[in-house]
């Protein structure tokens, strides 16, 4: 005869087992196999590829910089390379494993300091004035991995770009405007460009 306490605990046991399968094999796998097969490009992480090698996903920012003067020194700041569109700032640096924001407030006395001096530098380095500089280039996302820009930070990049690149401005701003992205649904959010895939596309602008 079973034990009363068992005899309690059985049913329990079996939900468990139910549970375990469906909820940790059934289900994974059912949603994977429909990812596989409906969404294939969107489940394997949305990859852009050049030359069948993988080397960037369109849902995380990156940045575009110059390679170091010095490799071995780690407190080198990074250089932005003038023939790329550059990102946002971001407070974690684009590195997925440190996604966020830096947590100061408007007012905050840094972060004032920090956006006068982004402004004056992207000002230099785009060769525009500082007044003309948007706001989400010299702000960063909350995520800190945000890979979209404004069309008007875009195409304040375009001139410096061509320059850089030896290209008609005009053949850049084409490639702007074909990649700026209107509202979701026609009205949430803002126009944006994915600068990942605007610098995918630039990269091959010249092949």
């Amino acid at each position: 005869m079973v034990p009363t306490v068992l005899r309690h605990h059985l049913p329990a046991l079996r939900m468990l087992l139910v549970f375990t399968v469906v909820t940790g094999v059934v289900y994974p796998l059912l949603v994977t196999a429909v990812a596989r097969t409906g969404f294939s490009h969107e489940a394997d992480g949305s990859l852009l590829t050049t030359d069948g090698r993988a080397v960037a996903s369109r849902l995380i920012g990156q940045n575009f910089t110059l390679p170091k003067k010095n490799p071995h020194d780690p407190h080198e700041a990074p250089r932005p390379d003038p023939a790329w569109f550059q990102p946002r700032p971001s407070a974690g640096g684009y590195r997925p494993t440190n996604s966020g924001a830096s947590n100061l407030g408007p007012n905050n006395p840094e972060l004032i300091a920090e956006i006068r001096a982004r402004r004056a530098a992207i000002a230099a380095f785009d060769g525009v004035s500082p007044a003309s500089v948007p706001a989400d280039a010299v702000t960063a996302s909350g995520s800190g991995l945000d890979p979209a820009i404004s069309p008007a930070y875009a195409y304040e990049q375009v001139q410096r770009v061509a320059r850089t690149r030896h290209l008609a401005p005009a053949r850049v701003r084409d490639l702007v405007t074909r990649h700026v992205q209107g509202r979701d649904l026609g009205f949430l959010g803002r126009p944006r460009v994915n600068v990942v895939e605007l610098n995918h596309a630039l990269s091959r602008l010249g092949r």
